[in-house]
Formats: structure tokens, sequence, C-alpha cells
């Protein structure tokens, strides 16, 4: 493994403990407050709270695992299906935005399927105020076409983001924030595709990745 795929591999994990942080530290302060706690109804918030803390927490390690890791084995093929079970909790539960999936059924390639998660969770981070998040792809001879459209009342996009996919940040730029945009174009690049975002917008923004 090169020095940069170890860099990469340690901001893809400083990504994933910063999403962490926040529902595990709540599950501490969850149980420390239990501990002192006698009455009935502010044991019972604190339960609720750790239940609530820790299926964020899954959530988020099912989609990390799929999205960064090697979950499916060693194959070279994912049920997308597999996807949008990891997908849907991570984009719907707060209530605030909606998941359109139109993925056919069929196995993907998975590179193709880790181009896909992280385009959703760019997308996904874009949207500050929630919205609709539209998933698409479409599978043609040796290549698999993908689309993420996030439409929102306030659409923000962090410019070092958008210069990561497009390729116009060098290696010693990236850092955690841009790590998942990186390793998009990187395995879209790898064998000739591309990633493509349109120009900015306050209410929407249109990804398109094509992998080889």
């Amino acid at each position: 493994m090169s020095d940069t795929e170890l860099d990469l591999a340690a901001l893809l994990c400083s990504r994933l403990c910063h999403d962490l942080l926040s529902p595990v530290g709540a599950m501490n302060n969850g149980l420390e407050l239990l501990a002192d706690e006698h009455d009935p109804e502010m044991r019972k918030r604190c339960m609720d709270l750790l239940a609530e803390s820790a299926k964020s927490a899954a959530d988020k390690l099912k989609f990390f695992r799929l999205a960064f890791g090697a979950a499916g084995g060693f194959g070279s093929e994912v049920d997308p299906m597999e996807a949008k079970a990891v997908i849907e909790p991570l984009v719907t539960g707060d209530g605030r935005t909606a998941l359109h999936w139109g993925v056919p059924a069929g196995l993907m390639p998975k590179k193709a399927v880790k181009v896909l998660l992280n385009l959703v969770l760019i997308a996904k981070d874009a949207l500050v105020r929630g919205g609709e998040l539209h998933v698409g792809a479409e599978g043609r001879e040796n290549e698999q076409e993908i689309v993420i459209r996030a439409t929102g009342p306030r659409i923000i996009m962090d410019q070092s983001v958008r210069d990561a996919l497009t390729g116009a940040l060098t290696e010693s730029q990236i850092d955690s924030r841009t790590a998942a945009a990186w390793m998009v174009r990187g395995l879209c690049a790898s064998n000739g595709g591309l990633v493509q975002i349109a120009a900015p917008d306050e209410t929407q923004i249109v990804i398109g990745a094509i992998v080889r």
C-alpha cells in the first residue's frame, strides 16, 4: 500500500470517528444521567436517549462499512438493495429529508456501489435544511452511470468538496472533509470514468458519475 493510500485510509477513518462522536457521546451522557437519576419519568427519557443514540451509531457504522470498507466480502458485486438498506436510515433518520430510490434490481459492481454511497453522503451533507434526495443508477456495457440529485430550501456544498470531486485539489490538500470526494474521483478515474457536478445552485445540486 502506498503512502497516498495510507493517508486516504487515515482520513476516511477520521471522518468515521467524527460522525460517530455525537451518538457515542450522547450514549455516554445518557449513562451518566441514568446512574444518578431516580425519577421514573427521567429514567425513561434517559433510556429513550440511549436507544436513539445507539441506533444512530449502528446506522452510521453499517453505512461506513459498505461505503469505506469491505462489506459484502471479497466478491466483485453487491446487491443495490443492501446499499439502500444502509442509505435510508442515514438520509431519513432526522425526519427532514425524503429518499427517492431509482436504482434497478440486479447486482452492481462493488466499486460503483461505493461511489453511489459516497455521493449520497456528500449530497446529504449539502442539504443543511433537509429536502429530497433522488438516487438513480443505470447499468450499461462495462460501465455504470450514477446520478444523485438533492433539492431543498438551502444547499451548501463546501468548495473544497466540489474541488475534490472535480480534481482541482492536490493530494496534499485533502483532509477528512474532502477524503470521500477524493476517493469517489479516484474510483471513477481509475478506468477512464468521470465525475460531473452541476454549477452551484442554492436549491439544487446534481452530481453524476460514470464508473467503469
